[in-house]
């Protein structure tokens, strides 16, 4: 069974006089342990498919299982229950409380997991911090704390649940190059290490390399889903002729 199979989704925003398609037609899975990038110009439904995915969001039509549960159907506070279950999230702006710590904000979500100590959720956030890189920077608050280290944070409270899924909306956008590599490299290792299935949208092209598989969206449809990277660049720039070798 695919950790994640999508048939026939559509995600369609009413706006009164107008419909947006923002998802059409959408059929894809994904197995545990994968790692891929979610790429596409602005406005092309990568957003819509990873909130879909992330159980954010729910489609208007079509089904969508993940891990065997028809997700679909769910209501607003099951589909609350899955992610904190099943998912970790990252986003591009960190998202921390800036006035508490960076173990507070590792072991915000244990306060919704049921049958943990204070002392419990204490270590469980300091081995994630461990685990990322900053034991020794818990007790800094986010403002005292560079870019890479603000996301490398976030990562360990993503990671705090243990999801099997991580997903990371533009992870990678407020960092400058080479903290960015270091983020993708700590992605890698999660992935190939720990075995955790690995999601990002980005319209960067280096982070989007480093995936071991890409799907391309253009208006609201994948138009590609490919493990060849130059192929995904063809299909997202069509009318520009992609030499692999230059892609290395």
């Amino acid at each position: 069974m695919p950790l994640i199979e999508l048939q026939n989704v559509w995600k369609i925003y009413d706006l009164g006089e107008v419909k947006v398609e923002a998802l059409r037609d959408a059929t894809m899975t994904i197995e545990q342990g994968e790692y891929l990038a979610l790429v596409g110009q602005s406005g092309s439904g990568k957003s819509t498919l990873m909130n879909t995915l992330g159980c954010l969001d729910r489609p208007t039509k079509g089904s969508y299982h993940l891990a065997g549960d028809e997700v679909s159907m769910m209501s607003r506070d099951e589909r609350a229950r899955i992610r904190n279950k099943r998912l970790g999230f990252v986003f591009q702006n960190f998202n921390l409380l800036a006035r508490t710590s960076a173990l507070e904000n590792v072991e915000l979500p244990l306060l919704y997991a049921t049958g943990l100590s204070a002392r419990e959720r204490h270590e469980r956030a300091k081995a994630m911090l461990d685990r990322v890189g900053l034991g020794d920077r818990m007790d800094h608050h986010p403002g005292q704390l560079s870019g890479g280290q603000q996301q490398r944070v976030a990562i360990a409270r993503a990671l705090v649940n243990e999801p099997s899924i991580l997903m990371g909306d533009e992870p990678t956008g407020n960092l400058d190059t080479r903290t960015s590599a270091d983020v993708i490299t700590l992605f890698q290792q999660l992935n190939e290490e720990q075995g955790i299935t690995v999601i990002l949208v980005t319209h960067d092209q280096y982070v989007a390399q480093n995936a071991k598989r890409t799907i391309v969206l253009r208006d609201g449809r994948i138009v590609c889903d490919t493990t060849d990277f130059a192929q995904a660049l063809q299909s997202l720039h069509p009318a520009q002729p992609v030499d692999a070798a230059d892609q290395t």
